[in-house]
């Protein structure tokens, strides 16, 4: 199986060195950069992936583990793609590896990925698995904690999913500084209340003077008007 090499072969084709400079300047990125845009890495991964239609688990991470094994970020970008794509095939134990990607990414780019779109579905998959998020979600690492919330995201999103958890570690990281913990709390409970406003406005009017500026004004942007001055008065008093 050479689905890695593959792949690295049609990034490196795609990459152009004018974007490659910006990429790393915009994402303030350690790594490499080939220069591919994330859609013509998808596009790749489903190339590749189209020729290996009987791939079994094993080889799946043996390829996510060869890609993410360079420090060039659009490889580690494809290793993403390629759980993403073949998500059926994880079990629990691979939440171990998620782990360790989300570890060593070190950027929303990787870890927003890896949380709502492999960590989340694997989560619903197998809700055994959610008490991972709890200790995610106390973490010394910043970005493991916004994973913890961002793996909730897609049931939330979709009017379902388990507002409680995630309303267990918003409120517990309500207060902390990091922009990165308060847009991700904004963000969901912007989900939230397009779905459900109600539910939000419940949670956040108790809360609106704790909550940071960029928090307040992501959860309330989707808000009816009525709703939102409601919360601005709240939050005024």
């Amino acid at each position: 199986m050479t689905l890695d090499r593959d792949i690295d072969d049609l990034l490196r084709d795609a990459g152009d060195a004018e974007r490659a400079e910006w990429e790393k300047r915009y994402l303030k990125s350690a790594l490499t950069h080939y220069g591919v845009a994330v859609p013509e890495v998808r596009r790749a991964v489903k190339r590749c992936l189209a020729e290996a239609d009987t791939l079994t688990r094993t080889e799946l991470l043996g390829a996510v583990r060869a890609l993410w094994s360079r420090p060039i970020h659009e490889r580690r970008g494809a290793a993403i793609e390629l759980l993403v794509a073949r998500s059926a095939l994880l079990t629990a134990d691979d939440m171990t590896l998620v782990e360790q990607l989300l570890r060593e990414s070190k950027t929303w780019a990787f870890v927003d990925v890896l949380s709502v779109h492999v960590a989340g579905p694997l989560v619903v998959r197998l809700p055994t698995l959610a008490p991972t998020l709890d200790r995610w979600a106390t973490d010394a690492d910043f970005w493991l904690r916004r994973a913890a919330m961002l793996t909730l995201l897609l049931p939330l999103r979709q009017g379902g999913g388990d507002f409680e958890r995630f309303a267990r570690y918003a409120d517990a990281m309500l207060d902390e500084q990091e922009f990165f913990i308060r847009k991700a709390i904004g963000w969901t409970l912007r989900e939230v209340a397009k779905r459900r406003p109600a539910l939000v406005v419940a949670w956040l009017l108790p809360r609106a003077q704790r909550a940071s500026g960029l928090t307040f004004r992501e959860a309330t942007r989707t808000l009816p008007e009525a709703q939102q001055r409601r919360l601005k008065r709240a939050r005024e008093r």
